[in-house]
């Protein structure tokens, strides 16, 4: 997937002038690259033009002007989208009860390691994942994923960890915009 480069980004007050216009087309395009997986989890399929939202959102909010730090935000949200044949997402673990989120991202603990996309030969792609984001002794409620799939589209996405295993099938919106990121 094509990366987002520096002279597409907005200054933070010209974006916020066009923000609602550019926000609506935006948010249509992330509806169906939002894929819940069961009660805890939630995939966020990133495009060029979702990581793009992302960085001017991240501008708007803290004001950056500075060449040198908008490259930077430029450059870490580039690491979420998947390269030729990759689909790039971000894992959010969203356990609503704080007394039992501490347990459950220690029981969780290589979770990363067990996330798949199913191909329609029913192959399954197992997620690489940012090792910045591991701990020895808990699990970071948000991950950084990404698979290979050599272009092939995926039909389902699932867990299969001791401690939380499910699969859901995609949607046809969803394997339609998943499709039309690896191309």
């Amino acid at each position: 997937m094509r990366p987002v480069k520096r002279e597409e980004i907005l200054d933070y007050i010209t974006y916020t002038e066009k923000r609602s216009e550019l926000q609506s087309s935006v948010l249509k395009q992330k509806e169906p690259r939002r894929i819940h997986l069961g009660e805890y989890l939630t995939f966020l399929f990133e495009n060029t033009d979702t990581v793009r939202y992302q960085i001017q959102e991240m501008m708007k909010a803290e004001q950056i002007v500075k060449e040198e730090a908008i490259q930077h935000e430029i450059d870490t949200y580039n690491e979420l989208l998947g390269s030729k044949g990759e689909l790039g997402c971000v894992l959010l673990i969203e356990i609503a009860d704080a007394n039992e989120r501490p347990q459950k991202l220690k029981d969780w603990l290589g979770l990363q390691e067990k996330v798949y996309l199913t191909l329609d030969s029913g192959e399954r792609i197992y997620a690489e994942w940012d090792k910045r984001q591991i701990d020895e002794e808990k699990l970071s409620s948000v991950q950084y994923l990404k698979f290979n799939t050599s272009g092939n589209a995926p039909k389902a996405i699932g867990v299969d960890h001791p401690g939380l295993q499910d699969e859901a099938e995609l949607s046809d919106k969803q394997r339609e915009a998943l499709t039309e990121d690896l191309n």
